[in-house]
């Protein structure tokens, strides 16, 4: 398991396979999950031009390094990598990777959306969002996953 928290922009399909290569050994896993989260240009009904995003180094990563172990305790995953950026970022660039490698598809889709949602909904980040009016605003909260919350736990829809 690797988590990486960086302010420098990254391709996360040649993250994903380098990691594979030199960390998960061949043979051992039948899938590989991945999810990509990008910049949009708009969030709660806004234009949106830039994003800031703010971190306590070293206690992001402890964070994401024990939600990650969670997922690896929880259910049968071989490995999994998660990078994730701080900083300035634009319309279009990758923000996250969540990797995720199993012997068996459902297993790495659960832990991967496990993950994601964490950072979703409870990683110690804060966004500060630019407009194309020039205003910044602190986004207050974030989007949840109207399927799954983050402990695994499927909601209803009304």
């Amino acid at each position: 398991m690797k988590v990486i928290v960086q302010e420098q922009a990254f391709d996360p399909y040649k993250e994903t396979s380098a990691y594979e290569r030199e960390h998960v050994p061949v043979g051992k896993h039948g899938a590989v999950v991945t999810f990509v989260g990008t910049m949009r240009d708009f969030n709660d009904g806004h234009d949106v031009t830039t994003m800031y995003l703010e971190h306590y180094p070293n206690m992001t990563e402890r964070h994401i390094e024990q939600v990650c172990q969670e997922a690896l305790d929880k259910w049968d995953v071989d490995d999994a990598l998660v990078l994730h950026r701080y900083g300035e970022m634009t319309i279009g660039d990758p923000i996250v990777l969540v990797a995720v490698w199993s012997a068996h598809r459902a297993h790495a889709f659960d832990a991967c959306r496990y993950i994601i949602n964490y950072l979703k909904e409870r990683a110690p980040f804060w966004k500060r969002e630019s407009t194309q009016a020039g205003e910044q605003r602190w986004v207050e909260h974030n989007t949840e996953d109207p399927g799954v919350n983050s402990q695994g736990a499927k909601q209803r829809s009304a």
